[in-house]
């Protein structure tokens, strides 16, 4: 790896390279991971680079949907600049944990991996919406895409598939028949006991395709749960000019992320993991107490920024943060849900204060139109349990209630523009008199709170005000 801080440079601007000197060589594949984001790449990409063992534990990562990053990356032998953002200034640092990047469409690729004996790991970075579920939250076989990937991964286990669970099985499919042994998934979105969730979606997939691979996956797969947080805003234009000035280098895939980075899993790891807990990952038997600190007060907070903040002109979180409203606004919510925390007070309060210096940090253009997306998903996790924990002891949670009515406004156009996978459901929904809409959102978002008139009441009075009517 190398790092510089930022300078000007009078050298002449050349692509990045491994045979120039850029970074190590590419290590072996022993991870492939599906996501190939900017997440991914200021999160688990940087522990596994500068983990001890690092020059044993390659990375081959896929992309989503489109392969301009994978071709990006691909030429620049998958390395990046990752721009650490700090509020004196930034630092950059040349990655080169991705020893491979692949487009989606590159099933075979995919498929060889898995087979590999070397390929001890599988790690996911593909937002809550890439597990494919139903309300129930099991797999969602009436999807579209979900059923067309069962139905030609029936007919043959080679065929190439879309959707993520069918990615997953159609490799767990190749590595049973290559008798590859053991394997550990680590999906690394923000969902509580994602590990469990990554289980159910892959065995449902697997019962619905083959029903024999249930009791291969039981005896050779582990689902391992982890919470992950670092802050990593879209890079904006300017910032590929900045890494050529500062390093002379061109790049044309950097990332820019926050100098605090947190990742705690919890499970077995059948064929070992890098050194990631040599350089600040935690290794703990229950994620969960870690878990509910992340997404209700960072989450939970960026939520409330991202809806409420924008209704009132901001555009990002330290503009928002910085609003004495917006910031009262944040402790009054971060007062209803860390009661219901489980960690330590002092932990809590710390993490609190870690949090206020985080949003507030300058170099940070964390957008809230980005933080606002999804919400429908994002909600019922970050929201919701604080919500019926207030509401069950007999009380009103303004803050939580200023979410949602917050939530409410942005599904009816104001503030950050709305983008969700249900908003031609939502969007409807929203549009007439408040006193018909709120129930009719809430009740999508959890039936229960449709039902409670008193919760429904505050959420109008609260929309009433954040719009000034």
């Amino acid at each position: 790896m190398a790092s510089v801080t930022a300078t000007s440079s009078t050298h002449t601007a050349r692509r990045l390279s491994r045979s120039s000197g850029d970074a190590r060589p590419a290590a072996p594949v022993r991870i492939a991971h599906l996501g190939l984001g900017n997440f991914f790449r200021a999160h688990q990409a940087w522990y596994t680079e500068h983990a001890p063992d690092a020059p044993d534990w390659g990375i081959a990562a896929f992309t989503g949907r489109t392969p301009v990053l994978a071709d990006a990356m691909g030429l620049q032998d998958g390395l990046y600049t990752l721009v650490t953002q700090r509020p004196d200034g930034d630092d950059y640092e040349v990655v080169s944990s991705v020893s491979a990047v692949h487009a989606a469409s590159e099933h075979e690729a995919w498929l060889g991996y898995l087979r590999s004996p070397d390929l001890a790991l599988v790690t996911l970075t593909v937002t809550e919406a890439g597990y494919a579920r139903g309300a129930d939250g099991s797999l969602d076989v009436a999807r579209p895409d979900v059923a067309d990937d069962i139905t030609v991964l029936s007919a043959d286990p080679l065929a190439v598939v879309d959707t993520v669970p069918a990615r997953l099985v159609a490799g767990l499919l190749a590595r049973r028949a290559a008798g590859s042994g053991p394997v550990s998934i680590v999906p690394c979105d923000n969902l509580p006991d994602n590990g469990a969730v990554a289980a159910r979606v892959v065995r449902g997939f697997a019962d619905a395709v083959d029903p024999t691979l249930a009791s291969w996956i039981d005896a050779n797969v582990s689902f391992v749960t982890t919470m992950v947080d670092r802050i990593t805003p879209r890079p904006t234009d300017d910032v590929e000019r900045a890494v050529l000035a500062a390093t002379g280098c061109e790049d044309a895939a950097p990332v820019v992320t926050e100098p605090f980075s947190e990742w705690v899993l919890a499970g077995e790891f059948l064929a070992g993991h890098p050194g990631w807990d040599a350089v600040g990952a935690r290794i703990v038997d229950d994620v969960t107490p870690f878990e509910q600190r992340k997404l209700w007060l960072l989450n939970g907070a960026h939520s409330l920024l991202a809806y409420a903040g924008s209704i009132r002109g901001h555009e990002t979180v330290a503009e928002a943060i910085g609003d004495p409203v917006c910031r009262a606004w944040v402790e009054e919510w971060w007062d209803e849900s860390s009661r219901y925390l489980t960690l330590p007070p002092d932990e809590v309060a710390a993490y609190r204060a870690a949090l206020l210096e985080r949003f507030t940090n300058p170099r940070m253009r964390h957008l809230l139109a980005q933080i606002a997306t999804d919400g429908s998903l994002k909600l019922p996790v970050r929201i919701v349990p604080t919500l019926r924990g207030v509401r069950s002891a007999g009380r009103m949670p303004a803050g939580a209630v200023r979410i949602l009515a917050a939530w409410v406004c942005h599904l009816r156009g104001a503030g950050a523009p709305a983008a969700d996978p249900a908003a031609t459901v939502l969007v409807p929904l929203a549009a007439g008199p408040l006193p018909d809409a709120v129930p009719a959102v809430l009740h999508h978002l959890d039936r229960a709170l449709a039902s409670d008139a008193g919760l429904v009441a505050a959420v109008i009075t609260s929309a009433h005000d954040l719009m000034g009517s």
